[in-house]
């Protein structure tokens, strides 16, 4: 059970007993930041992607992987960032324009960490049997044929956050790519022209986490700059997609996901379908 902790809100003064949430790691293992008990918690004035996110080590398997700084909405409107110990800032991996080089790294930082994750499997070898069963929790969508699950390691079940804001729905997006095997996520370079940007090695995706549907365009904007980068992408929405996006998405093969408020993305096309079997 994840430790509680008194917290005092300093503009109302209120106390507060805050336990931060656990997530689960690629392990299995659930991963909850350790808190800062000597440390005074501070109001959330402004939001940066750095800020947003700690490193948090998984003391089970030792993996170092990227969450959500824990926070407090207190009942008179102040949101708090709860202070953690033992833990990391992310970098955003800003590249250097016409290079792939990080800019302003971090003193001391060890870059083998950011080499390619495909040669240290996450399983033993040999269990590659176990992926012809559909991800848990996959929800069959009429109009298009799931496909058989065909990575080569085994996924734990995918634990949801709920979404009640927009950055919930960012944060299930990020949590959603890493289940699929992707790292140090980020915020995309480039802005989209609509809803958030993320990025990893290898992959763009944006997140809509408006009330009207992905138009044609969006879906196309979404395509073209990931050529650019040449990467693959993903489009995840909370309110759906327009008819044309979704014939536009199965032509280019863009996979698209449908947010519920469970915090559970759901594939809405074959290549979503593809995606989750193949992993990243």
């Amino acid at each position: 059970m994840a430790e509680s902790v008194p917290v005092r809100c300093p503009d109302c003064r209120r106390e507060h007993l805050y336990a931060a949430p656990s997530y689960p790691c690629v392990c299995g293992a659930p991963v909850v930041p350790p808190l800062d008990r000597l440390a005074n918690p501070a109001p959330v004035t402004h939001r940066t992607w750095d800020e947003d996110w700690v490193t948090v080590r998984c003391g089970t398997c030792g993996r170092e992987d990227q969450w959500p700084h824990p926070e407090l909405g207190c009942d008179c409107g102040t949101v708090l960032r709860i202070p953690v110990r033992g833990v990391r800032r992310p970098l955003r991996a800003e590249r250097v324009p016409g290079t792939t080089i990080e800019a302003d790294p971090e003193p001391g930082r060890d870059t083998r960490a950011h080499t390619s994750d495909t040669s240290t499997p996450d399983t033993p070898p040999g269990t590659e049997a176990s992926r012809n069963s559909p991800a848990p929790g996959t929800r069959r969508i009429p109009d298009h044929t799931p496909l058989p699950r065909t990575a080569s390691a085994p996924r734990p079940a995918f634990q949801p956050v709920t979404i009640r804001t927009a950055r919930d729905a960012v944060t299930a997006a990020a949590l959603y790519l890493r289940w699929l095997g992707y790292r140090d996520i980020r915020r995309a370079d480039q802005r989209p022209p609509s809803g958030i940007g993320l990025a990893a090695r290898g992959i763009l995706a944006q997140v809509d986490p408006t009330v009207r549907p992905a138009s044609l365009r969006d879906v196309e904007c979404l395509w073209l700059t990931s050529m650019t980068d040449s990467a693959r992408c993903v489009y995840f929405s909370l309110a759906g997609y327009a008819d044309d996006a979704r014939t536009r998405a199965d032509a280019l093969g863009v996979p698209l996901f449908l947010l519920d408020l469970t915090g559970t993305p759901q594939p809405v096309n074959s290549p979503a379908d593809e995606l989750i079997a193949a992993g990243a």
